[in-house]
């Protein structure tokens, strides 16, 4: 198979299922993030070191990102398609992980700012991404059909990269850095 295939010169692109589409369709952009965001996810797993036993829950979670881009990048998936699809027990697989890795942390009483250990520098940036991803797929949202479900699984692993990144923090012995600002007081 070719990694070229030259449509993209014209600034377009395929879904699954049809196209053209213009490369910067509101639809195509939130898959690019998606995308974006399992690359910086790759980077962080680079830095992981000492925090290796996170390893394998990350490499799913970079799993499931590839399957949300994949639905969205599938105009009309075929029943059979669909079944492989991120379930809704994704998210809530993301809700136990956090429940657990907050009973070992300090309860937050301030903001704190993104920093610490290289990996929990990378997850704070894997989590604006998120946050991003999931701006743009509530755009899409109100435009076509988007299965609720992704919004919900986004929105819960920005939650999960944060606590994580406070976990990773805090099995290298590295404190959260607290916001001392006006509300951070």
């Amino acid at each position: 198979m070719k990694i070229y295939t030259k449509k993209g010169d014209r600034g377009e692109t395929s879904l699954f299922g049809g196209g053209p589409f213009p490369k910067d369709d509101k639809r195509i952009a939130a898959y690019g993030t998606i995308d974006e965001l399992n690359s910086v996810l790759g980077c962080a797993l680079a830095q992981f070191g000492e925090n290796r036993g996170f390893a394998p829950r990350l490499l799913e979670i970079q799993k499931e990102l590839f399957v949300v881009g994949a639905e969205l990048a599938t105009l009309v998936p075929s029943a059979e398609l669909a079944k492989g699809f991120l379930p809704a027990a994704a998210s809530e697989a993301l809700e136990r992980d956090i429940d657990a890795w907050e009973k070992t942390l300090q309860p937050l009483k301030q903001f704190i700012l993104p920093g610490g250990t290289t990996a929990a520098a990378m997850l704070h940036l894997a989590r604006t991404v998120c946050r991003r991803a999931e701006r743009e797929l509530v755009t899409v949202a109100r435009e076509q059909t988007i299965r609720p479900e992704l919004v919900v699984y986004l929105n819960r692993l920005s939650d999960w990269l944060f606590v994580l990144s406070r976990a990773v923090n805090q099995r290298a012995k590295i404190s959260d850095v607290l916001w001392e600002g006006i509300l951070g007081k």
